[in-house]
């Protein structure tokens, strides 16, 4: 959907703007939080990977997240995408641990990117960077998008 603006109507809105404050205002509350709670995002998914069970993982996800995975070509939009994912990821029993992270907070939004390992079962490590971002839903902190990439130098 395309819409035009001109004239009168920009005058207008842009009036709107000023007596009302800024056009993207939010009206909900923040919800408080701190770099060490959002870290601790991270060992909450770490844990629940290493219950083996592909369902507690994707519960840590939004259900509009979306997954753009370490060890897969394909970007998982769905739960049973994501589900599928994970299924396979877990076979090897996968361990993560953070190298590096930055931290930024909004109002009930979080990005935590870095670099993190995973090491494996048959003793094979893989060095990738990673993006979790987060929202609050209400109730608890999940996932909207997490993106993981091999480092393009090795190990």
């Amino acid at each position: 959907m395309r819409i035009s603006v001109d004239g009168p109507s920009v005058v207008f809105a842009m009036v709107a703007v000023v007596a009302h404050g800024s056009a993207f205002a939010r009206s909900e509350a923040c919800h408080p939080t701190s770099e060490k709670q959002i870290s601790a995002l991270f060992d909450r998914w770490n844990d629940s990977l290493k219950t083996g069970d592909p369902q507690k993982v994707v519960a840590n996800y939004a259900p509009n997240s979306i997954l753009l995975p370490t060890v897969s070509n394909k970007p998982r939009l769905t739960a049973d995408e994501k589900l599928d994912y994970f299924k396979h990821f877990l076979e090897n029993k996968p361990v993560g641990t953070i190298d590096f992270r930055d931290i930024m907070i909004e109002c009930n939004t979080a990005i935590d990117s870095g670099l993190y390992t995973f090491k494996f079962a048959d003793g094979s490590v893989v060095k990738a960077r990673y993006t979790f971002t987060y929202a609050w839903n209400g109730h608890k902190w999940l996932i909207t998008s997490h993106h993981s990439s091999k480092m393009p130098e090795g190990n």
